[in-house]
């Protein structure tokens, strides 16, 4: 696969939703000593961000579905720079919550209108390798979402760290107005109405619905164990500072590197068995967990960041080339039941930390996992099976 202009700029995209979305998850233990509230309560700050996603994106899909893509993305890569510095800003957890919500409404415009871009300007048989592209962009972004804050934390505070990501994300919007090209193929929706009309059959489409399930799975569990982790690892016998909790990201860049090759996977094995083959993984990786040396956690970290990147490439790719029709609402369906699940991921497992700490919530993810791959098992469907 050629690295034309395209494929960065939708890698610019990926990396700045994700930049600035899980950018607070390695400060939380210092947010929560800072302004002395309990690990359950901090968690509110990823779960605004999450939860005001989950209710624009299918919205959001229909809007773009009748302005097309390029100056959307454009224009909501410039917006989200304000509420993060305002995040910045804050002077409580509650204004810090508030301005993550005001975050999470300017996110899905990017993510859900460039993976329907890839969707209309894309031959099928290329559409998840893009979307691999896509996640390395999101993992590389996440990745320096929390490395870049935890590092800056230790050395000028916790403000200055989260403020230098909306100066990144400006970069990113001219970045990627420069590298994508405007839409050739992009087929203006009839009206609101029509747009309406096509996203509630998406709600009940036999083939994309198990698409939106696991989909569920993947957000909770990615929020459940990179928010979580850092508590258990922050504490006793590890006491890891902020700059540390954001080293151990590294993981994400194993993801980087093995999300490209999803395509390839997909076609030699098929969508359901390479996803069933994962999710063996990603449980296997939880369990590492529960292990009480730093490296043997660390590979489990790696392993869950990997599986999860590529169940989520998998799962994109599969909805952008199973939507003939109203891709941005379809994507923006898919959004919003991620994020549902990524606000669940961040608020339940609080639930079973506080009831049984780190082996309660990894069991709650080993749980998750399961689900998926029953569901992956029984309802989805190759190509050539539909």
């Amino acid at each position: 696969m050629t690295l034309d202009s395209r494929r960065v700029g939708i890698a610019l995209a990926g990396f700045c939703s994700f930049l600035n979305l899980y950018a607070p998850q390695a400060l939380l233990p210092a947010l929560a000593h800072d302004f002395r509230v309990t690990a359950a309560e901090i968690s509110a700050v990823m779960t605004a961000g999450t939860i005001s996603i989950a209710l624009t994106a299918p919205f959001t899909g229909v809007v773009t579905d009748m302005l097309g893509r390029k100056r959307v993305i454009v224009v909501a890569m410039v917006l989200v720079a304000l509420p993060t510095l305002m995040v910045a800003l804050s002077g409580s957890v509650q204004e810090i919550v508030v301005w993550r919500f005001v975050q999470g409404l300017a996110l899905p415009p990017v993510f859900a209108t460039a993976l329907a871009y890839v969707g209309d300007e894309f031959p099928p048989a290329e559409v998840p390798g893009v979307a691999g592209i896509y996640m390395m962009g999101s993992s590389l972004g996440g990745f320096s979402g929390r490395l870049i804050p935890g590092v800056l934390t230790d050395l000028v505070g916790w403000r200055p760290a989260i403020g230098s990501l909306a100066l990144v994300s400006l970069l990113c919007a001219v970045g990627f107005g420069v590298a994508l090209d405007k839409e050739r193929h992009f087929v203006r929706s009839e009206g609101l109405k029509a747009s309406l009309r096509q996203m509630m059959r998406h709600l009940v489409d036999p083939r994309l619905v198990p698409l939106y399930a696991v989909g569920f799975g993947v957000l909770f569990n990615f929020i459940a164990v990179f928010t979580y982790v850092n508590f258990h690892l922050a504490g006793p016998p590890y006491g890891f500072s902020p700059s540390m909790l954001g080293l151990i990201f590294l993981t994400y860049l194993v993801g980087s590197a093995t999300v490209p090759s999803i395509g390839r996977a997909v076609a030699r094995f098929g969508r359901r068995r390479f996803v069933l083959g994962l999710l063996m993984l990603w449980g296997i990786g939880a369990l590492l967990l529960l292990t009480p040396a730093v490296w043997s956690i660390l590979i489990g970290l790696t392993t869950c960041a990997t599986c999860g990147m590529m169940c989520q490439g998998v799962s994109t790719g599969a909805v952008t080339a199973t939507a003939k029709e109203g891709r941005s609402s379809a994507v923006g369906l898919y959004m919003t039941v991620f994020y549902v699940g990524g606000s669940a991921g961040a608020s339940l497992p609080g639930l079973a930390w506080a009831y049984g700490g780190w082996p309660a919530t990894v069991g709650m993810v080993l749980a998750v996992i399961a689900a998926m791959a029953t569901v992956v098992a029984l309802f989805w469907r190759d190509p050539k099976e539909t």
